[in-house]
């Protein structure tokens, strides 16, 4: 299986890093998503990242959806099996990839539009999602313990382009949060490896 990918991406990121936790082989291939190359756009109509090329089967787009295929191809090993502990991984996903939605609109606002065209509004009212997000985060973090699943790894990609995009921006009076990326590092050691960078 190919998965196209960035190496900015956070979805990219918690993809590929289930992936290598569930020891399922992805040769990683990095797309230019503006150029719209053939291999991206002939198999995802929509153009994004990631996108998962399967062997004799149609693609896998949206990393959510990429997500709940790994879970199926490891039989099961990505999320909780049972009700409530099922629901707050995913709820825990949700969570973190909605954070992650309002930092990349926060980035391509002031990507795409000269500074002087650049709408403050939308960018605060990201921010105060960015915000609200990370506070209920910080006040409640999962512990990477010996079974790591889907919503770990979309914590850790968002840490990680934290990191990467808004360094110096989100830490301050979070200190369970900043210091979660080190706890997990030691418990899936691939993440400095696999983390959104540029």
């Amino acid at each position: 299986m190919k998965l196209l990918y960035s190496s900015t991406s956070p979805y990219s990121a918690k993809v590929r890093m289930a992936a290598r936790y569930l020891d399922i082989p992805l040769e990683a291939v990095t797309v230019d998503t503006s150029a719209q190359p053939p291999i991206l756009i002939d198999n995802n109509p929509l153009g994004k990242i990631p996108t998962l090329l399967r062997d004799d089967a149609p693609a896998v787009f949206d990393s959510r959806a990429i997500m709940q295929y790994l879970n199926q191809v490891s039989e099961g090993k990505l999320y909780p099996k049972k009700g409530e502990k099922r629901i707050q991984a995913e709820g825990l996903e949700a969570l973190c990839d909605g954070i992650t939605d309002s930092l990349l609109a926060i980035v391509y606002e002031k990507r795409t539009r000269p500074e002087s065209h650049q709408y403050q509004p939308a960018i605060d009212k990201q921010w105060a999602k960015v915000v609200r997000g990370l506070d209920v985060l910080d006040a409640d973090l999962p512990k990477p313990g010996k079974a790591l699943h889907g919503g770990h790894f979309a914590l850790a990609a968002l840490l990680g382009y934290l990191m990467l995009r808004f360094p110096g921006q989100w830490e301050d009076g979070r200190a369970a949060l900043t210091g979660w990326p080190s706890k997990f590092a030691k418990r899936f050691e691939p993440f400095a490896e696999l983390r959104p960078q540029a």
